[in-house]
């Protein structure tokens, strides 16, 4: 398959691994973009149930992962909340090697029940979120180009692994992303589960929270990019507000230069247990307009 093809029998998959934006690291590294596709066609053949077949990971890729993985470890334990770092010392997955997905459940799997899925790029929103609430993780198996190791403006392994990886070791976040994945379940509009992707974004991708007085990350975005880590708290801090957050656009290119915290992580809990047990497409409809009156 060419690497700008489009699988119309994969009508989930929105965007394949080796289909670049313009701004991305690895734009015009053919040889990179072409490694892509070919880890993503080893995604692509895989079924639910199959034994997750390896990827090859290469030297360079193994050298990548051995780069990053520490410096997220350490970036982790100066940034991010008393939860995260917790679960990232029971998620004690190996710091020598790209580790294959099997390898991730069978650490994740004792701890709160999720396995790693492969899947050959970005898929649509219904399926990404709808399998948290089968315990199902759907992941990318390709890695960051080794020109930008310490950021991706995409979904890699690093960003899966070691950022929702690394959240979905914790018991409290595991059971949020299965909120997530049933309240996607019960959404019937693509305006109601564009608000909930967007306050995913804004929580599970880029969530901030203020614990004992300091601003703390637990976002997967943030806690894979040891630049977003050190960032982020140059960032517009604003109120944890959730129907800004489902209905404001974001820049994925970009380090974020919004976010949104609660003033504890009992109150970031609270807040989003309730909204994810409430919201479907008539409670979008009621925040909104009430938002506008």
């Amino acid at each position: 398959m060419d690497i700008q093809e489009r699988d119309d029998n994969r009508p989930d998959v929105l965007a394949y691994g080796g289909n670049l934006s313009e701004d991305h690291p690895g734009f015009t590294d053919q040889a990179y973009r072409e490694r892509r596709a070919e880890i993503g066609r080893i995604a692509e053949a895989h079924q639910p149930g199959d034994a997750i077949v390896h990827v090859p990971y290469s030297d360079e890729e193994h050298e990548v992962w051995r780069l990053v993985k520490p410096s997220l470890d350490e970036a982790h334990r100066s940034f991010a909340t008393m939860e995260i770092v917790s679960a990232g010392e029971a998620f004690d997955i190996a710091g020598d090697h790209v580790p294959q997905l099997d390898e991730v459940t069978e650490t994740l799997a004792p701890l709160t029940g999720y396995a790693f899925e492969p899947v050959p790029g970005l898929v649509s929103p219904a399926v990404f979120y709808g399998s948290l609430g089968d315990d199902v993780f759907n992941s990318t198996q390709y890695i960051r180009h080794p020109s930008k190791p310490f950021y991706t403006p995409e979904p890699d392994v690093i960003h899966e692994v070691l950022g929702h990886g690394t959240m979905l070791a914790s018991p409290l976040f595991a059971e949020l992303y299965r909120m997530v994945g049933d309240t996607a379940k019960r959404l019937e509009t693509k305006e109601a589960m564009q608000f909930l992707s967007r306050v995913f974004w804004f929580t599970m991708e880029f969530g901030v929270v203020w614990e004992h007085g300091d601003l703390r990350a637990y976002g997967a975005g943030l806690l894979s990019s040891v630049g977003e880590l050190q960032a982020f708290r140059d960032a517009e801090v604003r109120d944890f507000d959730l129907v800004e957050m489902g209905t404001r656009a974001y820049d994925i290119t970009r380090y974020q230069d919004v976010l949104f915290a609660p003033e504890s992580p009992g109150h970031l809990e609270e807040r989003l247990r309730t909204f994810l047990a409430e919201f479907d497409d008539e409670h979008r409809q009621r925040l909104v307009h009430d938002r506008v009156n």
